[in-house]
């Protein structure tokens, strides 16, 4: 049976991107039902209407009541009624209320080895500390920053001549193929 997916992002959705490829190429039995980003100007929702999936932009306002937002957010999902949420590149926690109905079938990437440098920072964070390896996690979200169940990774060595944006690009390329096999192991775990 094709695993449902509902996919959150904030930006320009190569995480996301990355799985529609493989699910077109027959790589992954999944259907993204939906893409919803915090972001009004997300190209991740031009990505997602380009192969004709429902694309919501549903953003915090500045100053806005959170638990509403996370309330609405959570009305929003289960609308299209996912098996899985894929959190690919979404810089918003979710909050009790969605968890409360997609916790332990949500997952999140992050570009780091966990629980080493969670937060938004990770490559940062890696490259501040010295580690020769770094790398990319995915897990099951849960209430706190970056500390739901492992459930992928993937490592990185980190180069001598390494900035930021370099580790952090060859991280992505990892964290798109655990992606893709999170989603397509999914199914397998939980039937």
């Amino acid at each position: 049976m094709t695993t449902k997916v509902c996919v959150l992002l904030s930006g320009s959705g190569t995480l996301c991107q990355a799985l529609l490829d493989a699910i077109a190429d027959g790589e992954v039995d999944a259907e993204v039902v939906a893409v919803v980003s915090d972001q009004a100007d997300a190209y991740g929702l031009e990505r997602a209407r380009q192969r004709g999936i429902p694309a919501i932009a549903h953003p915090l306002p500045r100053g806005g009541d959170r638990a509403r937002w996370d309330r609405e957010l959570t009305e929003l999902v289960a609308g299209f009624e996912p098996d899985l949420v894929a959190s690919a590149g979404f810089m918003k926690l979710v909050g009790a209320d969605f968890l409360a109905r997609f916790g332990g079938r949500t997952i999140n990437t992050h570009p780091a080895l966990l629980p080493s440098f969670p937060g938004m920072h990770g490559p940062r964070d890696a490259l501040r500390a010295g580690v020769k390896v770094s790398g990319a996690t995915v897990f099951v979200v849960d209430a706190g920053v970056d500390t739901g169940k492992i459930l992928l990774q993937g490592a990185v060595d980190v180069r001598d001549d390494d900035d930021v944006e370099s580790l952090h690009e060859r991280i992505k390329v990892v964290e798109r193929g655990l992606l893709i096999q999170a989603v397509s192991e999914w199914k397998k775990e939980h039937p």
